[in-house]
């Protein structure tokens, strides 16, 4: 099937202190048995280059669903409202196929699961150069094999050659995700947005795929979106942290403050049952309740029900993000009022 090259859009170039992304009241609903369900509410956030955000939650808090609007991967199933603002341009008013052409040129993703987006048919490298001529970044076939070789060393593969001949089938799990990354950055993207990219692999594979995109980062400048349920991945990498439940940022922040003073019981609670070296048998702490379903309307605070901090009023009024230090908010009025100041400086810590 062939391929034809949309108009682009024109992104104007951003200063390294503005954020090259900026998303505002951005909210997502499906409709379902003919109603709507809303999986994302009215979430804000900047991202700036070089830096890296972690989207961090449970499953099912609206992460992904987050990050595929941001890429308006949905399609005409969902109503994505608010604004998401590449430099100067909304992605959400853009054209079907300006907005075809940005992604993979300005914007690219890592999906969680890399055999979803390989073609199991054909070999990896043909897969690579088709990216680099759709957007015009190499003219010629030879000129776009050239660049797919150093793309697959560029992510750490110790022999391009072979990888580059190979069939996705005949690749490891983690040789794949790097086959991925390689065509994600392969237009040097603005904004990167990677889906749960360690989900699947072990230990090991995932310390060198986040250690991967830390030093693509340092080399091209390039933003990083990350959606994570793993708080480990998290203080690994991340620069700022947002942490979602039932569809919103319920603590948002550089990632020092929310994962060593969170501020909100929800991200106490997932500090709290992080296993430690040494932990007893049966004393992992469990956060009780199990997280709402997705779209279900709130008249208070979504983690009402589950937190042991909660009180009347924290059932009858949804709580907003409120300054608790600089650049980290949190929106939980009860532990963080002048009257109740959190002191969460020992939960938990690592």
């Amino acid at each position: 099937m062939s391929v034809s090259a949309a108009p682009t859009a024109t992104v104007p170039a951003t200063s390294a202190e503005s954020p090259v992304l900026r998303v505002e009241s951005l909210s997502t609903s499906f409709i379902r048995r003919g109603k709507p369900l809303q999986a994302v509410r009215d979430v804000s956030f900047e991202l700036r280059a070089g830096e890296t955000l972690v989207l961090l939650g449970e499953s099912g808090s609206g992460k992904s669903v987050t990050a595929r609007s941001i890429l308006r991967l949905h399609g005409k199933q969902a109503t994505v409202t608010g604004s998401v603002m590449l430099g100067d341009v909304d992605l959400l008013t853009l054209g079907d196929a300006p907005m075809r052409n940005l992604r993979g040129s300005r914007m690219a993703l890592v999906p969680q699961d890399p055999n979803a987006s390989l073609d199991p048919l054909r070999r990896v490298g043909h897969q690579i150069a088709e990216v680099l001529q759709l957007h015009g970044i190499s003219s010629s076939r030879s000129v776009a094999r050239a660049r797919a070789l150093e793309l697959l060393s560029l992510v750490g593969i110790p022999d391009p050659p072979r990888v580059f001949a190979s069939y996705p089938h005949e690749l490891s799990g983690g040789m794949r995700q790097r086959v991925a990354i390689a065509i994600a950055i392969s237009c040097e993207p603005t904004v990167l947005i990677a889906d749960e990219p360690t989900t699947a692999l072990d230990v090991t594979v995932q310390a060198q795929i986040l250690r991967l995109f830390q030093d693509l980062q340092h080399r091209l400048s390039t933003a990083l979106l990350l959606v994570t349920h793993d708080v480990t991945v998290a203080a690994e990498i991340a620069d700022r942290v947002g942490v979602m439940y039932a569809g919103q940022i319920v603590e948002y922040g550089p990632a020092t403050e929310v994962l060593q003073r969170p501020r909100h019981p929800y991200t106490q609670a997932l500090l709290g049952a992080l296993p430690l070296p040494g932990m007893a048998r049966g004393s992992l702490r469990a956060i009780s309740g199990a997280p709402p379903v997705a779209g279900t309307a709130f008249s208070g605070c979504s983690f009402a029900d589950r937190c042991g901090a909660a009180v009347e009023s924290c059932h009858q009024q949804a709580p907003v993000l409120i300054t608790v230090q600089r650049d980290h908010r949190a929106a939980c009025p009860v532990l963080n009022s002048p009257s109740n100041p959190a002191d969460s400086s020992k939960e938990g810590s690592r």
